[in-house]
């Protein structure tokens, strides 16, 4: 009896694709269901079986073998079509949460980079401000992170004098709103 749908379902009578569905929609249903059930929704378990019968119905002249090897070959079919929509499935499901991550939490990093960028600039316009080897060694000090020792070297001074114009500069831009936070 199957053999006879089979050999109907290549010559695309319908009257056989709605026997194959009737006798297969359990068994590809349970394989797609293994497969998508963790991360799939019900639709798209549905989508996925039709998704199955609809490349059986298309590529029935492909089954070569015996009547028995029908039901391993739906199987196989069933499996790769159902792994298909798992990796789909599994992509929006990482982008949903990405996105839903970008929009409940605003990034905290990016906000902070700006906030730090902001005090950079803030604290860049006040050290051009200052006489010129002060400003070279809060340069070189705090946007160079040079030590008080490499500083004094190069600049030919003695580490104390360095450390006395570093504290005598904090001290002159503290007296600005937004840098007195980064100084006291």
């Amino acid at each position: 009896m199957q053999h006879k749908f089979i050999k109907r379902l290549k010559k695309q009578k319908e009257d056989a694709l709605e026997y194959i569905i009737d006798e297969y929609l359990p068994f590809v249903k349970a394989i797609t269901f293994n497969i998508l059930g963790p991360i799939g929704k019900q639709s798209a378990i549905d989508e996925c079986v039709n998704d199955v019968f609809l490349e059986v119905w298309q590529n029935a002249e492909k089954f070569q073998g015996e009547p028995a090897d029908f039901k391993r070959w739906i199987g196989t079919i069933t499996k790769y079509k159902a792994i298909d929509y798992y990796r789909t499935l599994d992509k929006q499901n990482v982008r949903e949460a990405e996105l839903i991550d970008c929009y409940e939490q605003p990034n905290s990093n990016s906000e902070q980079t700006i906030l730090q960028q902001e005090q950079k600039n803030e604290m860049l316009l006040h050290i051009s401000q200052l006489e010129p080897p002060d400003c070279d060694i809060f340069t070189m000090k705090y946007f160079l992170d040079m030590s008080n020792s490499e500083i004094a070297d190069i600049l030919s001074l003695t580490k104390a004098a360095v450390d006395n114009r570093l504290y005598r500069g904090k001290k002159k831009l503290a007296q600005s709103p937004k840098l007195k936070e980064l100084f006291i």
